[in-house]
Formats: structure tokens, C-alpha cells, sequence
């Protein structure tokens, strides 16, 4: 029997040899590590003030940086689909960035403009707003590093919405707002939460951006990235494979949520809904 794709056993053999080298081995060793502290000795761990703290931190800074993504991430994801204007493409390669952009980079250049004598910095301290050293300033590099997951998301989206379902609507008297309320958002809701979700996820386990701008204060601006970070140094490996299964769980959490996400699209588009 001929099969679609030549050669679908040694493929599909290198692919999970592959997955397990680089993904499970590593995932599955940090896994057993973890299991290996004991319950006692996790819920000590976890229960600290210093690692309660980082995890409130991380998870109130990627929620804000992922509201933030949401609301301007589908603005982008709309203008750069709906409007022809000088400089589009570049706007397009420029949403790129984040994900080519070696993240301790950007740190450093975030740090270096919200500083207080920085040029973003400066004029926002006048105004009483201290960006960097700061929650807003880890909100800020998480969702700078993150965007590019609900544009890229919703654009294909757009892009493939036809357009006459949306010239009925207004030939009805359907106002703008309407139109997008009860037309097309419901149609780029599956895309833009997937978007959202993997924004979030993304933003969870950030490090080189934030360790510049964050201040790194225990239990004020400390994210569990960097506690993880700091419990090897200090050879506590078993505080920090707690530290970060419970972060993977998270993760985890968030992918299982995308998956979910894409199978209700699925099913409705296949009962046309």
C-alpha cells in the first residue's frame, strides 16, 4: 500500500526519538526530581514567604501584561489586516521582534529608557510613575516579549473572515460596533483566546527580560523564574525542581487550555455554527 508520506516509520521514529532527547528526558528528569522532595518537604517549599511572593508577582504581572495584549495586540492584528498605509510591512516584520530578539537584550533596552533618567523614565517620574524597578516594569517585559502570540493569532483570521457577511449586516443598519460585537469577534474568539492563553504561558516562565527592569527585590519584585534561578545557585536543587514543576504545571495548565480552545473551534465549525 502506498503511503502518503515515503518513509512514515523512520520519520516518525527520528521525531520521537528527537522529542524525547530534547523535550520529555529533561521535562520527565525535572518530573522525578521533584517527586523525589517529598509532600512535607513540597508544601514547605512552596509554602515559604519568599517563593509565595514570587509566584503572586509572576502571576499578577503576566495577567496585567496579558490584558495589555489582548486590548493591543488585537488593535495591531486589526489594522494591519483592515488598512493599506505607507510602512505597513515594516509594522508587520516588526511584530517579529520580540521572538528574534535575544530577550536579556531587551531587558537592557527597556532598563535603559524607564529608568528615572531614561527618556521614557524621566518624563513618567515627573508624573509620579516609576516604571523600572518595579510590578509595572516586569508587566511592561513580559508583554513585550509576548505579544506576538495574539497577533500572529488572530491575523490568519481576519485575514480569511469574508467580507459579505459583514456588507449584509451593514446594508441592515447595523452600526461598526455591532458589526464587530456580533460578527467578527465571535468568529477570531477561538484564535484570540488561544492568543491570550499562550501570551500568558509565555510570560510565566520569562527571565532574561525581567531580571534588568525587575529590581529583584525578594518578596516585591522577585519573579519565580529568577528564585529558580537563585535556589541553584545556592545548590538547593530540590527547592528549585519544586519551584519549577509547579511553574511546568502551570505551563501545562495553559496548553491544556489551548487544546481545549482548538478542539471547541473545530467542532464548531464542523457543526457550522
Amino acid at each position: 500500500m502506498n503511503r502518503v508520506i515515503p518513509g512514515l516509520p523512520l520519520s516518525l521514529g527520528i521525531t520521537v526519538l528527537y522529542l524525547s532527547l530534547i523535550v520529555l528526558l529533561p521535562l520527565g528528569a525535572l518530573v522525578w526530581q521533584a517527586l523525589d522532595v517529598g509532600w512535607e518537604r513540597y508544601l514547605a517549599i512552596m509554602s515559604g514567604a519568599r517563593t509565595m511572593a514570587a509566584f503572586r508577582v509572576t502571576l499578577s504581572t503576566a495577567a496585567i501584561a496579558t490584558l495589555f495584549n489582548c486590548m493591543y495586540g488585537l488593535a495591531l492584528a486589526w489594522v494591519l489586516v483592515r488598512y493599506e498605509f505607507p510602512g505597513k510591512r515594516f509594522l508587520d516584520a516588526l511584530v517579529d521582534v520580540p521572538f528574534a530578539l535575544p530577550t536579556a537584550v531587551a531587558g537592557l533596552a527597556l532598563s535603559a529608557l524607564f529608568v528615572r533618567n531614561g527618556w521614557f523614565g524621566a518624563p513618567l517620574a515627573a508624573l509620579g510613575i516609576e516604571v523600572a524597578y518595579t510590578p509595572l516594569g516586569i508587566a511592561m517585559a513580559m508583554a513585550f516579549t509576548s505579544i506576538p502570540f495574539v497577533v500572529r493569532t488572530v491575523q490568519p483570521v481576519l485575514e480569511d473572515l469574508a467580507s459579505d457577511v459583514e456588507e449584509a449586516a451593514a446594508t441592515l443598519g447595523a452600526s461598526d460596533l455591532r458589526i464587530f460585537a456580533r460578527i467578527i469577534f465571535p468568529a477570531i474568539l477561538p484564535a484570540f483566546l488561544t492568543g491570550a492563553s499562550l501570551s500568558f504561558a509565555r510570560s510565566l516562565g520569562e527571565f532574561g527580560a525581567i531580571i534588568f527592569i525587575a529590581g529583584n527585590l525578594p518578596l516585591k519584585t522577585e519573579v519565580v523564574s529568577l528564585l529558580t534561578f537563585i535556589r541553584i545557585e545556592e545548590y538547593d536543587y530540590p527547592a528549585a525542581a519544586a519551584i519549577a514543576a509547579t511553574l511546568l504545571g502551570f505551563a501545562f495548565v495553559m496548553l491544556f487550555l489551548v487544546n481545549m480552545i482548538q478542539l471547541w473551534q473545530q467542532r464548531r465549525i464542523g457543526t457550522g455554527d
